[in-house]
Protein backbone atom coordinates (compact mmCIF):
# COMPACT_ATOMS: atom_id res chain seq x y z
CA UNK A 1 0.00 0.00 0.00
CA UNK A 2 1.31 3.80 -0.54
CA UNK A 3 1.78 5.87 1.99
CA UNK A 4 -0.12 8.27 0.89
CA UNK A 5 -3.50 6.32 -0.74
CA UNK A 6 -4.59 7.83 -3.68
CA UNK A 7 -2.58 11.35 -3.14
CA UNK A 8 -0.61 12.76 -5.86
CA UNK A 9 1.52 15.23 -4.00
CA UNK A 10 2.59 16.05 -0.33
CA UNK A 11 3.47 19.22 0.84
CA UNK A 12 6.90 20.49 2.69
CA UNK A 13 4.08 20.42 6.40
CA UNK A 14 3.37 16.54 5.75
CA UNK A 15 6.91 15.64 4.74
CA UNK A 16 8.30 17.03 7.70
CA UNK A 17 5.62 14.98 9.89
CA UNK A 18 7.03 12.03 9.11
CA UNK A 19 9.71 10.14 10.18
CA UNK A 20 13.59 10.77 9.61
CA UNK A 21 14.46 6.72 7.94
CA UNK A 22 17.58 6.12 6.24
CA UNK A 23 19.34 3.00 4.56
CA UNK A 24 20.75 0.52 7.22
CA UNK A 25 21.56 -2.43 5.57
CA UNK A 26 25.37 -4.07 4.41
CA UNK A 27 27.13 -0.98 2.80
CA UNK A 28 29.88 -2.52 0.45
CA UNK A 29 32.54 0.13 -0.04
CA UNK A 30 34.64 -0.68 -3.58
CA UNK A 31 37.76 1.17 -3.76
CA UNK A 32 40.23 -1.41 -5.24
CA UNK A 33 39.89 -3.47 -8.53
CA UNK A 34 40.39 -6.66 -6.11
CA UNK A 35 36.89 -8.79 -6.17
CA UNK A 36 35.26 -6.30 -8.51
CA UNK A 37 34.29 -9.28 -11.37
CA UNK A 38 32.86 -11.12 -8.67
CA UNK A 39 30.78 -8.09 -7.55
CA UNK A 40 29.89 -7.47 -11.03
CA UNK A 41 28.53 -11.20 -11.58
CA UNK A 42 26.63 -11.30 -8.36
CA UNK A 43 25.26 -7.70 -9.50
CA UNK A 44 23.98 -9.18 -12.82
CA UNK A 45 21.39 -11.77 -11.02
CA UNK A 46 19.55 -8.94 -9.95
CA UNK A 47 16.17 -7.97 -11.64
CA UNK A 48 16.44 -4.43 -10.13
CA UNK A 49 18.73 -1.75 -9.08
CA UNK A 50 18.69 1.29 -7.77
CA UNK A 51 21.10 4.05 -9.24
CA UNK A 52 22.76 6.59 -8.31
CA UNK A 53 26.22 8.65 -8.38
CA UNK A 54 27.67 11.27 -6.24
CA UNK A 55 30.07 14.46 -7.51
CA UNK A 56 32.19 16.53 -5.98
CA UNK A 57 30.42 19.58 -5.77
CA UNK A 58 31.99 22.96 -7.45
CA UNK A 59 31.73 26.30 -5.54
CA UNK A 60 33.11 28.48 -8.49
CA UNK A 61 31.44 29.00 -11.61
CA UNK A 62 32.50 26.83 -15.08
CA UNK A 63 34.48 24.23 -12.63
CA UNK A 64 32.61 20.67 -13.15
CA UNK A 65 34.29 17.55 -11.76
CA UNK A 66 34.41 14.02 -12.39
CA UNK A 67 31.34 11.85 -11.07
CA UNK A 68 33.39 10.39 -7.28
CA UNK A 69 31.04 7.58 -6.69
CA UNK A 70 28.60 5.06 -8.12
CA UNK A 71 25.97 3.52 -6.37
CA UNK A 72 23.71 0.50 -7.05
CA UNK A 73 21.84 -0.87 -4.46
CA UNK A 74 20.15 -5.07 -4.34
CA UNK A 75 17.49 -6.02 -2.21
CA UNK A 76 19.70 -6.73 1.08
CA UNK A 77 23.28 -4.57 0.18
CA UNK A 78 24.18 -1.47 -1.25
CA UNK A 79 27.96 -1.11 -3.36
CA UNK A 80 29.44 1.93 -2.91
CA UNK A 81 32.26 2.00 -6.21
CA UNK A 82 34.48 5.07 -5.95
CA UNK A 83 35.35 6.05 -9.68
CA UNK A 84 37.31 8.75 -8.45
CA UNK A 85 39.93 5.83 -7.61
CA UNK A 86 38.85 2.93 -9.66
CA UNK A 87 37.45 4.42 -13.09
CA UNK A 88 34.74 2.91 -14.64
CA UNK A 89 36.26 -0.66 -15.20
CA UNK A 90 34.58 -2.79 -18.03
CA UNK A 91 32.78 -5.32 -15.66
CA UNK A 92 30.76 -2.36 -14.02
CA UNK A 93 30.34 -1.13 -17.79
CA UNK A 94 28.37 -4.41 -18.75
CA UNK A 95 26.24 -4.03 -15.37
CA UNK A 96 24.96 -0.66 -16.53
CA UNK A 97 24.66 -1.64 -20.36
CA UNK A 98 22.91 -4.89 -19.03
CA UNK A 99 18.81 -4.44 -20.64
CA UNK A 100 17.54 -7.34 -18.92
CA UNK A 101 18.86 -5.23 -15.20
CA UNK A 102 16.57 -1.92 -14.43
CA UNK A 103 18.17 0.41 -12.81
CA UNK A 104 16.26 2.88 -11.45
CA UNK A 105 17.12 6.19 -10.25
CA UNK A 106 15.91 9.96 -9.90
CA UNK A 107 17.01 12.68 -12.29
CA UNK A 108 19.71 10.27 -14.10
CA UNK A 109 20.51 12.34 -17.12
CA UNK A 110 23.34 13.97 -15.82
CA UNK A 111 24.20 10.88 -14.07
CA UNK A 112 24.94 9.03 -17.35
CA UNK A 113 26.53 11.58 -18.66
CA UNK A 114 29.04 12.24 -16.36
CA UNK A 115 29.48 8.36 -16.00
CA UNK A 116 29.69 8.28 -19.62
CA UNK A 117 32.87 10.98 -19.43
CA UNK A 118 34.70 8.42 -17.39
CA UNK A 119 34.45 5.61 -19.22
CA UNK A 120 32.05 5.67 -22.64
CA UNK A 121 29.41 3.17 -22.43
CA UNK A 122 25.85 2.56 -23.88
CA UNK A 123 23.04 2.83 -21.56
CA UNK A 124 20.42 0.03 -20.95
CA UNK A 125 17.49 -0.63 -18.72
CA UNK A 126 17.47 2.53 -17.09
CA UNK A 127 14.48 3.58 -15.70
CA UNK A 128 14.26 7.64 -14.77
CA UNK A 129 12.11 7.34 -11.38
CA UNK A 130 10.63 11.09 -12.54
CA UNK A 131 9.16 9.90 -15.51
CA UNK A 132 8.13 6.44 -14.47
CA UNK A 133 5.66 8.20 -11.59
CA UNK A 134 3.67 10.01 -14.08
CA UNK A 135 1.85 6.76 -14.82
CA UNK A 136 0.60 7.41 -11.04
CA UNK A 137 -0.42 10.74 -11.22
CA UNK A 138 2.51 11.58 -9.38
CA UNK A 139 2.76 15.44 -9.08
CA UNK A 140 6.39 15.40 -7.20
CA UNK A 141 9.22 13.89 -9.33
CA UNK A 142 12.29 14.88 -5.83
CA UNK A 143 13.70 12.20 -4.58
CA UNK A 144 13.11 13.72 -0.90
CA UNK A 145 9.10 13.91 -1.77
CA UNK A 146 8.73 10.28 -3.28
CA UNK A 147 10.31 9.00 -0.54
CA UNK A 148 7.30 10.60 1.76
CA UNK A 149 4.75 9.86 -0.15
CA UNK A 150 5.06 6.19 -1.71
CA UNK A 151 7.12 5.10 1.31
CA UNK A 152 6.38 6.86 4.28
CA UNK A 153 9.12 8.67 5.51
CA UNK A 154 11.53 11.55 4.89
CA UNK A 155 15.50 11.04 4.01
CA UNK A 156 18.37 13.85 5.05
CA UNK A 157 19.54 15.46 2.58
CA UNK A 158 22.43 17.09 4.74
CA UNK A 159 25.58 15.28 3.22
CA UNK A 160 24.62 16.26 -0.74
CA UNK A 161 27.45 19.03 -0.80
CA UNK A 162 30.24 17.15 0.74
CA UNK A 163 33.29 16.34 -0.74
CA UNK A 164 33.27 12.48 -2.14
CA UNK A 165 36.48 12.74 -3.50
CA UNK A 166 37.95 12.53 0.90
CA UNK A 167 40.11 9.89 1.09
CA UNK A 168 37.90 8.07 3.49
CA UNK A 169 33.63 8.66 2.99
CA UNK A 170 32.49 9.26 6.67
CA UNK A 171 29.80 6.66 7.70
CA UNK A 172 27.15 9.61 7.25
CA UNK A 173 28.52 10.17 3.58
CA UNK A 174 28.25 6.14 3.36
CA UNK A 175 24.67 6.33 4.67
CA UNK A 176 23.54 9.39 2.16
CA UNK A 177 24.60 7.65 -0.58
CA UNK A 178 23.49 3.95 -0.09
CA UNK A 179 19.82 5.64 1.03
CA UNK A 180 19.43 7.82 -2.70
CA UNK A 181 19.93 4.50 -4.22
CA UNK A 182 18.21 2.33 -2.20
CA UNK A 183 15.14 4.68 -1.85
CA UNK A 184 14.90 4.69 -5.53
CA UNK A 185 14.35 0.96 -5.92
CA UNK A 186 12.26 1.37 -3.10
CA UNK A 187 9.72 3.56 -4.43
CA UNK A 188 9.81 2.07 -8.05
CA UNK A 189 8.89 -1.45 -6.43
CA UNK A 190 6.58 -0.03 -4.23
CA UNK A 191 4.75 1.22 -7.10
CA UNK A 192 4.88 -1.70 -9.52
CA UNK A 193 3.44 -4.01 -6.43
CA UNK A 194 0.51 -1.53 -6.82
CA UNK A 195 -0.31 -1.56 -10.47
Amino acid sequence: MIFFEGKKSISKEELASLPLDAYNGEIILVDTKEGLEEICLGLQQYSILGFDTETRPAFKKGVVHEVSLLQLSTDDQVFLFRLNKIGLPSCLKRVLENKKIVKVGAAIRDDIKGLNRIGAFNPGGFVELQDFVKEYEIENFGLKKLAGLVLGFRISKGQRLTNWENDVLTPSQQIYAATDAWVSSEVYKKLISVR
